[in-house]
């Protein structure tokens, strides 16, 4: 039954597809955001990317909707997203090595200490594509993070019915999660053995707004 229900899900998003139907769309906002890029573990400066990767749409659904926890590798509701923001602003944040040592000077073990450089998108707003409004109205009463837990982003309270027509119309980046001639690599799956993940980013009118 689980095998023939998952089934029928992928015949209904192809056919959706093809025949143009309605997106049940969600719009989120917040005042700031960090996408980390898979590489900044080792960069001392740092500015946020502005595209979800395929693990960040998955974490976002599974917050969602988390009875999906159990289906790991697996984006099922998300159909399409689209991000933009305002501008970037270059913040100091304090990190510490995992490990410990010994300090000889006051005989305590001590955590070194650094400073990162990241560069915040400043009121990012993103649009999520459902294929069913049911869908969209559970998520349009539940609040999302970007990456990190502090980078919330509140829905607005109308979900909005619009053609895929309307929906490649919208500002913003969006990463389309294929692996084709002009895809390159965004990172490892976190939630699918560390699987390299591939896409090719789709920019859209003007993704950075200013809001003045």
């Amino acid at each position: 039954m689980k095998a023939e229900s998952e089934k029928k899900e992928v015949l209904a998003l192809e056919w959706l597809k093809l025949y143009n139907m309605t997106y049940y769309v969600v719009k989120y906002s917040g005042p700031f955001g960090f996408i980390k890029p898979w590489t900044a573990v080792r960069d001392g400066e740092t500015f946020s990317q502005q595209f979800l990767t395929p693990s960040i749409v998955e974490g976002i659904e599974k917050k969602l909707f988390p009875e999906l926890l159990n289906e790991p590798g697996k984006i099922q509701k998300i159909l399409r997203h689209r991000l933009s923001y305002e501008a970037m602003d270059m913040q100091q944040e304090q990190t510490q090595t995992r490990g410990w040592k010994d300090d000889k000077k006051s005989k305590t073990k001590i955590r070194n200490k650094s400073v990162l450089i990241r560069g915040v998108m400043l009121n990012p707003v993103l649009h999520l594509a459902f294929a069913s409004e049911a869908d969209a109205l559970a998520a349009a009463v539940q609040h999302v993070c970007l990456c990190r837990n502090e980078d919330v982003l509140i829905p607005y309270a109308e979900v909005l019915a619009m053609s895929e027509d309307e929906f490649n119309m919208l500002d913003g980046y969006e990463l389309h999660f294929e692996k084709t001639e002009q895809s390159f690599l965004v990172g490892y799956n976190r939630f699918d053995d560390a699987k390299p993940m591939f896409g090719w980013l789709e920019i859209s009118g003007k993704p950075v707004f200013n809001m003045k």
